[in-house]
């Protein structure tokens, strides 16, 4: 009898499950945040902004937790792409095209990455592809593609939608290279060289942020603190703690759900309210999830012994 794929038999503990509510939540927020900010600053100078204050605050944690382990010269290569592609190239990236995509468009185009988490953890990291995690990612595809039909979402303007598809696929390069430098590692040292990685990568755009900050409005300046220490340092290390003890492509899936949230956050924040079918693109997003925590059923049939008839001695 064959073993089953991890992905398969892994349960979801319920601190890992605070961890995923947590990550989701405040990636959620982050999309509201940056909509407020972005018209204050570059998308280079809300990233090195948010990177800086995030990269402080893991800081601390990581002195106080006192727990540190050199990284081998393969780890380094690991965090550095974790590090230069997901905190770098993403934020950057993602902040340039909210300010040229609406939200619709940019929710759609970044939700492939999750996909691509799933291929890449079936290939690369042997986690397998298990049929209800393709199934429940294939419904939550649809979702978010309802969501961003809803919002207006537009693919006219070329430069938009490359920095979206890049920012999806710098999003899915990240998680796949921080998984393995967490099977040794601890999560919040991982998070916060990551980190760090990202910040020296942004630190061209410190001219911006010099000469926008001492202009933006304070609302603006303590989102970017907020994107700093919620959305990365306490997100970030939740989904560390999450991934290293759930397989990438089923953890991937589950930021799904930030679509539907993001949704209900500018409901209350902004007072949009959504159009039906934006409604059932987030209840299609919520069900995909759903799906994918699904566990396959094995079923164990009997054996069965074929022995040799007996033949009575006593007969000739």
């Amino acid at each position: 009898m064959t073993t089953p794929p991890a992905a398969l038999v892994r349960v979801v503990t319920p601190r890992v499950l605070i961890a995923i509510v947590i990550t989701v939540l405040a990636w959620a927020s982050a999309f509201i945040v940056i909509r407020a900010a972005a018209p204050y600053f570059s998308g280079g100078a809300l990233a090195l902004g948010r990177l800086l204050v995030g990269t402080v605050v893991l800081g601390v944690v990581v002195l106080i937790g006192r727990r540190w382990m050199w990284p081998t010269a393969r780890e380094w290569t690991y965090i550095a792409v974790y590090g230069a592609a997901w905190f770098g190239g993403y934020n950057i990236a993602l902040n340039i095209a909210e300010q040229t995509l609406d939200a619709g468009t940019t929710a759609m185009l970044i939700n492939f990455a999750p996909i691509l988490i799933a291929i890449g953890g079936a290939v690369f990291l042997r986690e397998g592809f298990p049929k209800w995690l393709a199934i429940g990612a294939g419904v939550a595809l649809v979702g978010a593609v309802l969501i961003g039909v809803a919002s207006g979402g537009s693919i006219t303007n070329g430069s938009g939608v490359l920095f979206c598809v890049v920012a999806a696929v710098a999003y899915a390069l990240g998680v796949l290279f921080q998984k393995p430098a967490l099977k040794r590692l601890p999560s919040a040292q991982v998070t916060w060289m990551g980190c760090a990685i990202g910040l020296i990568v942004c630190l061209p755009f410190s001219g911006d942020l010099v000469a926008q900050l001492p202009v933006a409005p304070l609302s603006a300046v303590l989102g970017v603190v907020y994107l700093g220490a919620i959305p990365t340092a306490v997100a970030f290390s939740m989904w560390s703690y999450a991934l290293s003890r759930v397989p990438a492509g089923q953890l991937g899936v589950s930021t799904y759900i930030v679509p539907p949230l993001a949704i209900i956050l500018g409901v209350l924040v902004f007072n949009e309210v959504p159009v039906p079918l934006a409604i059932a693109g987030g209840v299609l997003c919520l069900i995909g999830v759903g799906l994918t925590r699904r566990r396959a059923v094995q079923v164990n049939r009997p054996e069965v012994v074929l022995s040799r008839p007996q033949v009575d001695s006593r007969q000739e």
